[in-house]
């Protein structure tokens, strides 16, 4: 089977686990945030929502799937409860599950989410899986997102195969173990890709530079070997470097206030990619992109606000006149 989209990356479900007596702790610019409870205590919670099969890659495969292209995903569960029910949960979005490997000694991924307000804190842990690329017809694009710390060779098996089959477009939006490998490590991944997705904090760290201007950054990301470098700042939008150009793109409004954010990246991201995919130029694909995101946070998890292409194109329809990209 050739697929148009191909997301490669860990799987998990989340626990999404409410909380109503906790508070949050900021320096005076609002960043570096702590969240607190009370040590030694019991503290109560609203509700808990267990949502199965998500994680960047996952997130993304979903937003393809949804949006019309032939999609498959690269992961590996457990050969548990929580391993059958994302592989349901893959079906059921018309995911083909053939390059999904179940490992009978391993657990699947299981991730703890402290909702607080409209944002999260998440308790992570990754099983140690044997990392392996399946034998599989060349796809229009991969998509290669976060992957465990014990995945370091298997970028280099993704390395071989792109450089055998250069008709294959990447797509690259780092997690972060990968930011944590380095652009040395992964120089050959970075010099691969077609499109590389990060937001600023993100490129900041890639790049070692401290709090810079946006396209001391775009540069520098190009710099690294990308064709097409994106980078979010969340309300601010998002830019694109292109050839010789580079593009501003606003959100889109939100019709109230964001009710949980998990995801909002994943569905920006997969949606440009999808829009490229499609043979859309880079102009519309930012218009696609925010609208994805808006929807996303308006739900539970990274997946439940993705939307189709016909819900999309509504969306894009009763736009306000101001949305669009502008060249900076």
């Amino acid at each position: 089977m050739k697929y148009d989209f191909v997301a490669i990356g860990d799987i998990t479900s989340d626990a999404f686990i409410r909380l109503k007596d906790a508070s949050v702790s900021c320096d005076i610019n609002r960043e570096h945030c702590k969240i607190c409870l009370s040590f030694g205590d019991k503290v109560p919670y609203e509700s808990v929502t267990v949502v199965p099969a998500v994680g960047n890659s996952p997130n993304a495969a979903v937003s393809a799937a949804r949006l019309g292209l032939k999609t498959a995903l690269v992961t590996n569960i457990g050969a548990d409860e929580q391993g059958k029910e994302c592989l349901a949960a893959l079906a059921k979005e018309g995911i083909a599950t053939e390059y999904v490997k179940a490992h009978q000694d391993r657990k699947t991924n299981y991730h703890y989410v402290l909702w607080y307000e409209d944002d999260r804190t998440i308790l992570i842990k990754h099983e140690n899986y044997v990392y392996a690329l399946p034998e599989m017809e060349p796809p229009g694009w991969i998509y290669l997102s976060s992957l465990s710390e014990n995945a370091a060779s298997f970028h280099d098996e993704i390395e071989k195969y792109l450089n055998a089959n250069k008709q294959v477009n990447l797509a690259f939006q780092p997690g972060t173990f990968q930011m944590k490998l380095g652009v040395k490590r992964l120089a050959g991944i970075y010099a691969r890709t077609k499109v590389f997705i990060c937001n600023k904090e993100e490129a900041e760290r890639i790049l070692s530079l401290p709090p810079s201007d946006i396209k001391v950054l775009l540069r520098g990301i190009r710099a690294l070997g990308p064709e097409i470098a994106v980078i979010t700042d969340g309300p601010l939008g998002a830019y694109v470097y292109e050839d010789e150009k580079m593009w501003k793109m606003p959100i889109y409004p939100d019709p109230k206030p964001p009710f949980e954010r998990t995801g909002a990246g994943d569905a920006f991201s997969s949606t440009l990619i999808v829009a490229l995919a499609l043979s859309l130029p880079i102009t519309d694909a930012l218009r696609w992109a925010p609208v994805n995101s808006m929807s996303v946070v308006q739900e539970i998890g990274a997946q439940a606000g993705l939307l189709t292409r016909e819900k999309l194109e509504g969306f894009l329809r009763n736009a306000p006149a101001n949305y669009k990209p502008e060249l900076i």
